[in-house]
């Protein structure tokens, strides 16, 4: 007889637990409004009137990069391997690894030093880079010798 008196006061909590749960329109599938779908962060390099798309990552280093645009910037050749140019502040290097192995075509901040550096030749690991992104369509646009004056803006905001 105590077996089913539990039972009697437990049952109405368990049947209103089961229709609160069946009612939910929630589903474990959806997506969570609070997580915002984040888009690439696009920008377009401008020298020469000859244009070029890059993507960066989603770093803080780079989206501090992105808040910044538009920029122009005077690029300096670096060791024949790399373009450099210096941004009107340094950027965020929270949470950023050690350094990085740049790679052809790669959109770097070289935090001692405060630079951005944009990579047209293979280079070693580097403690201190930190990969910002990567040239959509090649590096030919900064392959030219001397000071170049780009113009980099984003695509999409």
């Amino acid at each position: 007889m105590k077996q089913f008196s539990a039972f009697r006061f437990a049952a109405p909590f368990i049947l209103a637990t089961a229709l609160i749960g069946a009612a939910s329109p929630i589903s474990a599938a959806e997506p969570s409004p609070s997580q915002p779908e984040t888009r690439p962060m696009k920008i377009r390099l401008t020298i020469n009137d000859q244009s070029t798309t890059a993507t960066l990552d989603d770093n803080a280093t780079a989206r501090d990069f992105f808040s910044m645009l538009p920029l122009t910037l005077t690029l300096e050749d670096y060791a024949s391997t790399e373009k450099i140019a210096y941004p009107p502040r340094k950027l965020s290097t929270q949470g950023a690894p050690a350094g990085v192995d740049p790679d052809v075509g790669d959109i770097t901040y070289y935090a001692p030093w405060g630079n951005l550096a944009l990579f047209y030749k293979d280079f070693g690991y580097s403690s201190g880079l930190i990969r910002l992104g990567h040239f959509d369509n090649g590096v030919g646009i900064i392959q030219a010798s001397g000071k170049l004056k780009v113009t980099i803006e984003a695509v999409n905001r």
